[in-house]
């Protein structure tokens, strides 16, 4: 069966941040803080989508308090940072909105995101992912983490329930 086909069965996108959200890329500032960039196509997807009822998710090993502001200046409310079991995360995250795994895509792009992704309904990475998600994914987007991928994946989900539309959403 076809990726395709499971996108109409979708309610909630759980996404890893470095190396999905960012290209991985670490910027070291002088006063030993660190910087990420995003993607604001992904924030624009990521509005959109919890406009038209979709719960997203994040869940990340890092602990940058400037990602988890920009998650909640895009409207998420799930956030799980500095997660040391990501599966832990995901179930907690599963039971709260009571999900069954195949309405779950999860985004990731690294070896701590493949137990959890071996669980869900769809699995997607970005095209740099590495070898060992890339085997498992359902979907590999051709986008780099950081360049779009996210909207990739979130776009794809709308469209296949008849939820990308012209809105007046504001860009991100």
């Amino acid at each position: 069966m076809s990726y395709k086909e499971n996108l109409k069965n979708i309610k909630a996108l759980v996404f890893d941040v470095d190396g999905v959200f960012t290209d991985g890329s670490i910027i070291l500032q002088p006063d030993g803080s660190m910087s990420r960039i995003m993607n604001v196509l992904d924030g624009y997807a990521i509005v959109k989508a919890i406009k038209e009822g979709f719960v997203i998710g994040i869940i990340t090993g890092g602990n940058d308090p400037m990602v988890k502001n920009r998650m909640q200046y895009l409207g998420v409310t799930d956030i799980y940072m500095k997660s040391h079991d990501k599966m832990e995360d995901f179930e907690d995250f599963v039971s709260k909105y009571q999900f069954q795994n195949h309405e779950i895509l999860f985004m990731g792009d690294d070896i701590p995101d493949k137990y959890v992704m071996e669980k869900v309904g769809i699995a997607a990475c970005p095209i740099n992912a590495v070898p060992e998600v890339k085997e498992i994914s359902h979907y590999i987007s051709n986008i780099h983490g950081g360049k779009g991928c996210v909207r990739d994946v979130v776009e794809q989900v709308m469209k296949a329930q008849g939820k990308w539309h012209d809105d007046n959403t504001q860009s991100i």
